[in-house]
C-alpha cells in the first residue's frame, strides 16, 4: 500500500471506472471532483445521482487550476499519457493513482493479477474458474465487467482475480499483488503511450512491487517478460515445450508431473496450449486444486469472439477472433490452421502492420477491411491474393469467393474496431450474422 491523500481526489474520465471510483470515493466519506471530455447521459445522471460538479472538456486554464488543487489525481483506463490532465499533474508534481491503488488502501484480501498483450482475458476467466471449483470465492475483476474498487463491497467474496491492463498498472502508485502472471509482451497501444518502452515499462509494473512471499508466473518463451525478472519473489515458469508447465508427451505437465492430457483439451492450438499451462501455474498458485484446474481446462470451449467457430459451410470453416486488435494475436490465431483466407483492418493503433506477413504460408489470401485496408493490404502485396472491402458484407462476399474447400475463413482483424462498429463485440456479431445469412438459407 502506498500513502494516498484523498482529501481532494480529481477523477478524470467518467465511464465505467470512473463512475465506479466515484461512488466508491463517496461512500468512504469523500468527495471528488470530476472531468469528462464527452460524458454520455449515464456519468452526468451518475454525476447528480451522487452530488458532484462535472466539469465537461475544461480549457487548459480551468484544468491546470482543478489539478493544482487536487491531492490526487485518478485517471481512467485508456486515458492517454498525452492527456493535458496528465500532463498537468506531472508537471505540477500531483500524485497520479489507479483503482488498484484505492483497492490496495482499502481491502487486503489475496489478489491474483493477470497481464499480457494477449490471452489475458481468457486466462483470468479461467483461473477464476479453477479457483470456485476449489472452493474459493473468486471474482474476475479490473479489465472486465467489473471494476476493482466495485467489487470490493461484496464481503462474501474471497479473492480476486484482476486482469491487469497496461492503462491501469501504468497509473499506479504501487500494485503489489500476491500472485502475478506476465503472459506475453508484443507492441500494443502506442497510440495511448507513445512509445513501445513506456508500454513495457507499464506492463513491468505487475512485479515492480512484489512482496516476498509473492509468486512471480512468466512466458519462458517471451524474451521481453524474462528480461524484467523479478528478484527476491518465487518464480515459476511456463511456455509451449519448455518451461515449469509445459506440454510433454502429450500432456500438459508440472513440477508434480502430469495434469491433463491434451487429447482431453477441446481447444488445443498452440497458443490455446500455451494459455492453459499459464493458467495451471498461476491457479495452483493462488491455490486452486490440481483436480479443479483439470476439470476447467476440459471443460473450456473458449470465449466469444476469440478465435471462436461459427459454422462449416461447403468444405470452409468460419471462424470470428474480433477480439484480436494487435498483430501479435492474429498471428497466433492464423498460426492454429492449416490454410487460412484472412479478413484483417479496421483502426490502426499505431502499430505496424507489415509483421502480418510473417503468418504465410497458412494464409493465402487475405481482405482488407476498414481504415487500415491500404495497409493491410501492402503488407501483403505481391505475397498473396489480396481484395480490399468496404463493408462487411462486402468482406464476407469476398472471402466465400476467395475460399476454397479445407480452408479456415478467419477475422483477425489486428486492429481495433472504432472505424465502423462501436467495440470487437459488435464487430464479430456482425460478421457471424453476415455469414449465416449466406448459409443458413
Amino acid at each position: 500500500m502506498i500513502e494516498t491523500d484523498l482529501t481532494r481526489p480529481l477523477v478524470v474520465g467518467f465511464g465505467i471506472t470512473g463512475q465506479a471510483v466515484a461512488r466508491s470515493l463517496v461512500a468512504r466519506g469523500h468527495h471528488p471532483m470530476v472531468v469528462d471530455d464527452r460524458p454520455s447521459d449515464t456519468a452526468r445522471s451518475v454525476a447528480d445521482s451522487l452530488g458532484l460538479e462535472l466539469v465537461v472538456a475544461p480549457d487548459a486554464a480551468r484544468l491546470d487550476q482543478l489539478v493544482g488543487s487536487a491531492t490526487v489525481v485518478l485517471p481512467t483506463p485508456g486515458l492517454p499519457d498525452h492527456h493535458p490532465a496528465i500532463v498537468a499533474a506531472r508537471r505540477s508534481v500531483v500524485p497520479i493513482r489507479s483503482e488498484f491503488d484505492l483497492a490496495g488502501l482499502w481491502d487486503s484480501r489475496p489478489v491474483v493479477a493477470i497481464t499480457g498483450t494477449n490471452g489475458k482475458t481468457t486466462v483470468t476467466m479461467l483461473v477464476t474458474d479453477a479457483l470456485r471449483r476449489s472452493g474459493t470465492r473468486a471474482e474476475a475483476v479490473g479489465n472486465t465487467d467489473v471494476p476493482f474498487v466495485e467489487a470490493l463491497d461484496d464481503e462474501t467474496i474471497d479473492a480476486f482475480v484482476v486482469e491487469a491492463s497496461s492503462f491501469r498498472l501504468g497509473y499506479s502508485g504501487r500494485f503489489s499483488p500476491d500472485v502475478a502472471t506476465w503472459l506475453n509482451l508484443a507492441p500494443d497501444h502506442l497510440d495511448n503511450h507513445g512509445t513501445l518502452d513506456d508500454y513495457i515499462e507499464s506492463k513491468a509494473a505487475i512485479w515492480r512491487d512484489l512482496d516476498a512471499d509473492a509468486v512471480a508466473i512468466a512466458n519462458i518463451d517471451d524474451d521481453v517478460v524474462m528480461a524484467h525478472r523479478p528478484s527476491g519473489v518465487e518464480f515459476v515458469t511456463f511456455g509451449l515445450d519448455r518451461g515449469d508447465w509445459r506440454v510433454e508427451h502429450g500432456h500438459l505437465v508440472g513440477p508434480y508431473g502430469a495434469l491433463v492430457a491434451v487429447t482431453d483439451l477441446r481447444r488445443r492450438r498452440p497458443h490455446d496450449l500455451t494459455n492453459a499451462a499459464a493458467v495451471a501455474a498461476t491457479a495452483l498458485a493462488a491455490g486452486a486444486t490440481n483436480e479443479a484446474v483439470s476439470e476447467t481446462l476440459r471443460s473450456f470451449e473458449g470465449f466469444e469472439h476469440r478465435v471462436q467457430r461459427v459454422g462449416e459451410w461447403d468444405g470452409v470453416a468460419w471462424y470470428n477472433d474480433s477480439k484480436a486488435t494487435v498483430p501479435h494475436a492474429t498471428l497466433a490465431a492464423v498460426g492454429g490452421f492449416e490454410s487460412v483466407v484472412l479478413i484483417a483492418g479496421g483502426r490502426n493503433k499505431g502499430l505496424d502492420l507489415g509483421g502480418l506477413a510473417a503468418g504465410v504460408p497458412p494464409i493465402h489470401a487475405v481482405v482488407a477491411i476498414g481504415d487500415a485496408a491500404a495497409e493491410v493490404a501492402q503488407a501483403f502485396t505481391s505475397v498473396v491474393d489480396v481484395v480490399e472491402a468496404h463493408s462487411m458484407s462486402d468482406a464476407v462476399d469476398a472471402a466465400i469467393a476467395l475460399a476454397r474447400p479445407g480452408d479456415a475463413v478467419v477475422l483477425s482483424p489486428a486492429c481495433t474496431s472504432y472505424d465502423w462498429y462501436r467495440n470487437y463485440g459488435e464487430r464479430g456479431h456482425d460478421f457471424m450474422r453476415l455469414v449465416r445469412e449466406r448459409f443458413e438459407r
